[in-house]
């Protein structure tokens, strides 16, 4: 074999490696990239405007904008340093949700050049349930049913928790397909 056809060859098994647009993995990459994005401008935004999101949560605590009836009212927190705790909760578990993310779109930009999911794949997925976890127990279940969100015209957040279940659940099932995570031939698996 002579060096121009070693060095073909090398080239070749380069090719064979690198990014095929339209891949499973590139969609994970790219649907995780998204929820990473999205995380951090939510956490950055209750950060940097803690105000605007703070009066949320104080309203739906409070309960003071649903039907007020008596049978539900005994649920309500009034106490301002109790909401702010759980404001604060949120934001908290709304950063490291981000940064998970941010960690794992990195991780499958990776893998996409190495041809290994694995790692991308663990990381997606514990980002991703920490999302589904607070918009679906905390603002669909708790505040919604427990705190009677659904009620208030003023500060109802299901359709927004509704949407950010479906993309995350969405990109959950994405990063987990079978060949989201399962190299070709001859690529190496973690």
């Amino acid at each position: 074999m002579t060096g121009s056809e070693k060095n073909t060859g090398t080239w070749r098994a380069g090719l064979d490696r690198t990014v095929r647009l339209g891949t499973l993995p590139v969609a994970a990459t790219a649907l995780t990239g998204t929820m990473a994005l999205y995380m951090t401008l939510v956490a950055f935004g209750n950060i940097t405007d803690f105000g605007t999101n703070q009066q949320f949560v104080q309203h739906v605590l409070a309960m003071d904008t649903t039907f007020k009836d008596p049978d539900l009212m005994w649920r309500a927190i009034e106490s301002p340093v109790v909401q702010n705790v759980a404001y604060v909760v949120i934001i908290v578990w709304e950063s490291l949700a981000a940064v998970l993310l941010l960690l794992a779109t990195w991780l499958w930009g990776m893998g996409l050049r190495r041809g290994a999911y694995e790692r991308a794949r663990r990381v997606s997925t514990l980002g991703l349930v920490m999302v589904l976890l607070l918009f679906g127990l905390g603002f669909m279940a708790i505040g919604g049913e427990w705190f009677a969100m659904w009620q208030s015209s003023d500060w109802n957040g299901l359709d927004a928790a509704a949407r950010n279940i479906a993309l995350a659940a969405f990109t959950l099932v994405v990063v987990h397909l079978p060949a989201a995570h399962r190299g070709g031939a001859g690529t190496v698996e973690e």
